[in-house]
């Protein structure tokens, strides 16, 4: 069992969770970051990764990628750390106010604060009909680094954006790229069809992979259709079951039986335990990664007040105090 003891633990690994983690490192507290999925980003790396974003401050447009990329970095230099692939699941209170969650993989972390920015809940990747006994040997869920399919024969399932993006990513680097998709019609946006379609990735519709065939790695799938397929690459990107999970288990105020009810600073009904993003409700409540980011903000400081009500809530002006290098 890992032991991992923190100031902050934020759970969810998206936008939200990432700007908290910098927002954190600037207050000083030590922090963990925890996602059930294996890597950041949460929906944005899940659903849209390579999709333009227009409604994030400052910048006109930035892919959901890169805006992932530019948050990792900017939290980098307070060195948090990441539980990743892991589902935060029983919550224990332990003596002096800490806060104990074990997660699925046997990580133990306590922290004197919880911050909750879940987005939707935990994601669970939906499995193909067959080939998950290829995971991590050619079968992979997302598509974080092209840099491992070039060259390769690579098949794609799925007719949502990220199935549709990540095919337009890997054409021009892997060997060949095909596309299956048990529907004629696709989930993904209008636009990136069209440029799929025009692309050299070959698309087959009305199919699903049937079986999956290799030693140690993969090498050929078989489609419903009856055609055999090269494939060295699987993507199965056939989208995600999202739930609450064991957080409801967590005592929480819920709404709806999907979010968490917080007060004016972010604050659930249980001590120490804030939440942020798309998974806190209140009153007017609009759910926007742009407010996503207001909420960590206030959620991040006024649990380090939590922590240590002789601090200030207010941190000062970014300009007044830089990141460590």
């Amino acid at each position: 069992m890992s032991v991992i003891d923190v100031d902050v633990l934020i759970v969810g690994a998206g936008p939200v969770g990432l700007f908290g983690a910098y927002y954190a490192g600037v207050r000083g507290l030590r922090t963990a970051v925890a996602d059930s999925l294996s890597q950041v980003g949460g929906q944005v790396s899940a659903m849209y990764p390579e999709k333009q974003i227009y409604d994030i401050a400052g910048f006109p447009a930035v892919s959901g990628r890169q805006l992932i990329a530019n948050l990792v970095e900017q939290a980098a230099p307070y060195q948090p750390a990441y539980v990743l692939g892991e589902e935060a699941q029983r919550l224990e209170h332990a003596p002096g106010g800490l806060l104990v969650v074990k997660t699925s993989g046997g990580t133990e972390i306590t922290a004197r604060a919880v911050v909750v920015t879940g987005g939707i809940g935990t994601f669970t990747p939906r499995p193909l009909p067959a080939g998950e006994e290829f995971l991590g040997r050619g079968l992979a869920y997302f598509v974080p680094d092209g840099a491992d399919y070039a060259g390769k024969d690579v098949v794609v399932v799925g007719g949502g954006d990220s199935a549709v993006d990540w095919a337009l990513m890997l054409h021009p680097i892997a060997r060949s790229v095909t596309l299956v998709h048990r529907r004629a019609a696709f989930r993904a946006h209008h636009g990136s069809v069209e440029r799929l379609k025009a692309s050299p990735v070959e698309i087959v519709t009305n199919a699903q992979v049937t079986a999956a065939h290799g030693g140690d790695r993969l090498e050929r799938v078989e489609l419903s259709t009856g055609e055999t397929l090269p494939c060295e690459r699987l993507v199965a990107a056939l989208g995600f079951t999202a739930n609450l999970g064991p957080l409801r288990e967590w005592g929480l105020d819920l709404h709806d039986n999907r979010h968490l009810v917080v007060d004016s600073a972010m604050r659930t009904n249980v001590p120490g335990i804030f939440a942020a993003g798309d998974i806190a409700d209140y009153d007017g409540k609009v759910r926007l990664i742009a407010v996503g980011f207001g909420e960590v903000a206030t959620a991040v400081n006024n649990a380090a007040v939590h922590i240590d009500p002789a601090a200030q809530l207010f941190p000062g002006h970014s300009t007044d105090n830089p990141a460590p290098v």
